[in-house]
């Protein structure tokens, strides 16, 4: 397919570029020769302001992908076949698609002014998606799905790449263990605290475990190993190193013998990634150790990475994991409510809005965490259950890509967490299993 565009942009050659990888084997070119569109005997799409011929498929642009710089838009929302579109225009398609792509993908409304959460991260209540109501969808592919049958309508020999659904748990390891290898001073606060407030049952089962006589409540990790094999799936786990647990990293010490074990017997089996702690969102260097930490016990190089309560902010997180040479992050989502921050079921490139430019960094957007459904939205097990199995239908009928989230604590003997592990279980076996 030809692409006719009066110039190109940073902008529309990334879109295109996100658009090529989605749709097609053999990607869209771009012409800038007016003369030479017209004359192109093959499917043409133009994205100009003026339609040529009725035998091209036109878009009529906005302005968004030939601006430079940040600056508020105005957006407009509407129905098209159900679904919510921005970005209102003529010709084929009565809405900008690339604009509209590149809005979302690029997290833009992120690099204007705006609220923060409770932890100064950007919050969900602040984002187009959940204030229209398509937070729960992956809206780009949704998109796609019809821009290429509308394509299709018009060149019925056009060849479009055919995706497959695919599904990659992954595990953020904050505390590896509830009561081992924390020392004598931890457990012993925690026992007097149990004491304190009359919890003999947790105060017992602490004094258990670290006398042998009882496995530890976290320690899931061997059960989800069987379960791993059982549905053949591939697990990614991510592991929080900070060299001081204070404030909201609780980790044993990555020095501790027992975590570099685990590390290393994990490593073994699964990709690994660094889990960068809170305290390095404010002391930049603490990345850089963390990493190597990391690199050490593993002796393998570190290339993927998840922020700790995913806290990260535009431009800045991600330019610190480039400079860190992270080459994928599985941290787009929000660690307030599940669904698609950025709108969409595929992994993509990061645009850095800042420098106009495509980085190398490769995004795996996640669309449901255990945290998020307990904590936050308050769900049973059940109910999340559910919530799972709306995204796995929703993400599968458009072949997209489905990230979870999981902490060891939820399929332990908490009885805070009582029916979670079962509920995980279910869904990889009687659902999952039969795609892998």
């Amino acid at each position: 397919m030809l692409l006719y565009t009066p110039n190109n942009t940073p902008r529309l050659l990334y879109t295109i570029g996100f658009i090529n990888k989605e749709l097609f084997d053999e990607p869209i070119r771009l012409t800038n020769d007016r003369q030479e569109f017209v004359a192109y005997e093959g499917p043409r799409l133009n994205y100009s302001d003026e339609e040529f011929s009725l035998q091209e498929f036109f878009i009529k642009r906005t302005a968004l992908l030939f601006e430079i710089g940040i600056q508020p838009q105005i957006i407009e929302c509407f129905e098209l076949n159900y679904y919510k579109v921005f970005f209102q225009t003529g010709g084929d398609l009565p809405f900008d698609i690339f604009a509209a792509i590149f809005y979302l993908l690029s997290r833009y409304e992120e690099y204007l002014p705006h609220e923060k959460d409770a932890y100064g991260r950007y919050a969900h209540t602040n984002a187009l998606a959940f204030r229209e109501n398509f937070l729960h969808l992956p809206l780009i592919n949704i998109w796609l799905v019809e821009f290429k049958r509308a394509l299709n309508e018009k060149f019925p020999d056009l060849i479009f790449h055919r995706p497959a659904f695919k599904f990659i748990p992954t595990y953020d390891i904050d505390i590896a263990y509830s009561y081992l290898h924390k020392g004598w001073k931890r457990n012993a606060g925690g026992l007097l605290r149990s004491v304190s407030r009359g919890e003999w049952t947790a105060a017992r089962e602490r004094l258990a475990v670290v006398a042998g006589k009882r496995k530890d409540p976290f320690d899931t990790y061997e059960w989800l190993d069987s379960l791993h094999l059982y549905c053949r799936v591939r697990a990614y786990y991510f592991f929080l190193l900070a060299g001081q647990q204070k404030e909201y990293d609780k980790n044993i010490s990555p020095s501790h013998p027992a975590l570099k074990d685990l590390i290393q017997y994990h490593g073994k089996g699964y990709t690994l990634g660094i889990h960068p702690s809170w305290q390095s969102g404010d002391q930049e260097e603490l990345l850089e150790e963390e990493i190597s930490t990391l690199e050490l016990i593993t002796e393998k190089k570190v290339s993927y990475s998840r922020q700790h309560y995913i806290r990260f902010e535009l431009p800045g997180t991600y330019r610190r994991l480039l400079a860190a040479r992270i080459e994928k992050d599985f941290s787009m989502g929000y660690g307030t409510i599940n669904g698609f921050r950025a709108s969409v079921a595929s992994s993509f490139a990061w645009y850095d809005l800042g420098q106009e430019k495509e980085s190398s960094l490769v995004l795996f957007p996640f669309c449901f965490m255990d945290a998020n459904s307990f904590y936050e939205q308050k769900f049973t097990a059940q109910q999340a259950l559910r919530e799972l199995m709306t995204y796995y239908h929703t993400i599968k009928k458009v072949n997209g890509l489905m990230v979870t989230i999981w902490h060891n604590n939820f399929f332990g003997t908490d009885p805070m967490f009582a029916g979670w592990k079962d509920v995980y279980e279910v869904f990889l076996k009687e659902e999952v299993y039969w795609d892998m």
